[in-house]
């Protein structure tokens, strides 16, 4: 029988087919999922914010940035046999959670434009996106289909 391996916030987990990730709460925090097809291998990383170069402090958990998070989840898959070359991406979160003016204070938007940003460095392509929005999402990514179940609250369930 399958596992379900959670990935908590600023975290990121590997598994191999059957199992699946899961990350719960994605807000303006945005949800990759990294695929090799090949070798069944799923990954998840829960991004909080875009860029590791903008902290001002606490930057002991690199996991919580796209750019450090994203590579670190890349070397991770590798390390247990996937392909860098062969992997495609998934994404989903990002919402704009509360009503601020500036675009400055929208995280999620800025979320979304790092990880694409980070994943078009890697030549890794983005072949589905639930993001944006103004509500949470929690997402399920099964290692043996590479298929991201995203859940939202009122809303129909999206196999992507």
């Amino acid at each position: 029988m399958a596992d379900i391996v959670t990935v908590g916030i600023a975290d990121l987990k590997t598994v191999k087919a059957p199992d699946t990730l899961a990350t719960y709460a994605l807000g303006s925090c945005v949800g990759v999922c990294l695929y090799d097809k090949e070798k069944k291998i799923a990954g998840l990383a829960h991004i909080m914010l875009p860029w590791s170069s903008e902290a001002v402090q606490n930057i002991e958990n690199k996991r919580r940035y796209a750019d450090t998070g994203i590579a670190e989840l890349i070397d991770l898959m590798v390390s247990q046999g996937a392909s860098a070359a062969g992997m495609t991406a998934k994404i989903a979160g990002g919402a704009k959670m509360f009503s601020v003016g500036s675009s400055v204070f929208n995280i999620g938007e800025r979320n979304i434009d790092a990880v694409k940003k980070v994943l078009a460095g890697y030549g890794i392509r983005i072949t589905a996106e639930e993001t944006g929005l103004n509500f949470g999402r929690t997402v399920f990514f099964h290692g043996d289909t590479g298929i991201m179940e995203v859940r939202s609250a009122m809303r129909e369930t999206k196999m992507v």
